[in-house]
């Protein structure tokens, strides 16, 4: 007891040097790591691979924590591009179908906007799910979203419409998946990063899990019914037995 008690304030204390280290507090790694387990299950869940997730901040300071693709750590993007998500989406305005032209041509484009704004709103939903309190802007998210939304919409008011759709959409995708959210940012606050192997192993064991405890909860079910219909039998047996008329005693002569 005394060597599992030394051993769990060994790793607290190590995590304590490491959120030192960070600048964090334990509320804000663990609202990170929330954060960009949003991103991640929301991005699988519309059907994303992807290469990792981390909830180490980067050195230069360009981010808290990342949610990146197999190819790709940005929309339109490669790893080793120097232009961030708002400058290509400009660089794709101009290209863009405009009044009169067929849309079929960039239907790629609407389609990778749309379920890039739900991943994107997906962080902001997950912290509301589990964490009390209204999320920390994150201005990275919040900046590709309405890049990418201008790229599909015509004004403003389209932009802000659009992205509450989008949000509304990612709500409606996680909200029956909080304990996936769950289990991968508990895994994050203890690895720090994952691959997309390792994101897709937490989150199918975390399944697995939860359709085994739900099996469970069946067959208990199923065995409680299963007694009260024996008990519903015995009761009835019971009274049909006592309902017999008995047989009138031997008269004696």
């Amino acid at each position: 007891m005394n060597n599992e008690k030394a051993g769990f304030d060994d790793e607290h204390d190590e995590y304590d040097v490491l959120l030192a280290e960070l600048g964090r507090t334990e509320e804000e790694d663990e609202r990170i790591a929330v954060h960009e387990a949003g991103h991640a299950v929301a991005a699988r869940l519309l059907g994303k691979p992807l290469g990792g997730a981390t909830i180490n901040p980067d050195p230069n300071g360009k981010y808290g924590g990342l949610v990146w693709g197999p190819r790709n750590s940005v929309a339109f993007g490669r790893d080793d591009d120097t232009d961030e998500v708002p400058e290509l989406c400009d660089n794709l305005r101009d290209l863009m179908p405009q009044d009169g032209e067929a849309r079929g041509d960039a239907a790629d484009v609407y389609l990778h906007a749309h379920d890039r704004c739900i991943e994107l709103a997906g962080a902001s939903v997950a912290e509301r799910m589990l964490l009390p309190g209204e999320p920390v802007p994150s201005v990275s998210d919040v900046e590709q979203a309405v890049a990418l939304a201008s790229l599909v919409c015509k004004s403003a008011e389209a932009v802000e419409c659009f992205l509450a759709f989008c949000e509304q959409q990612a709500h409606d995708l996680l909200y029956p998946h909080g304990p996936v959210i769950m289990a991968l940012s508990i895994v994050l606050k203890i690895r720090r990063t994952l691959n997309g192997d390792e994101i897709d192993g937490v989150i199918a064991t975390t399944v697995a899990g939860l359709q085994l405890a739900a099996e469970r909860r069946r067959r208990a079910e199923w065995r409680k019914g299963e007694l009260a219909a024996q008990r519903f039998r015995a009761s009835c047996d019971h009274a049909d037995a006592a309902a017999l008329p008995r047989s009138a005693p031997d008269r004696v002569r």
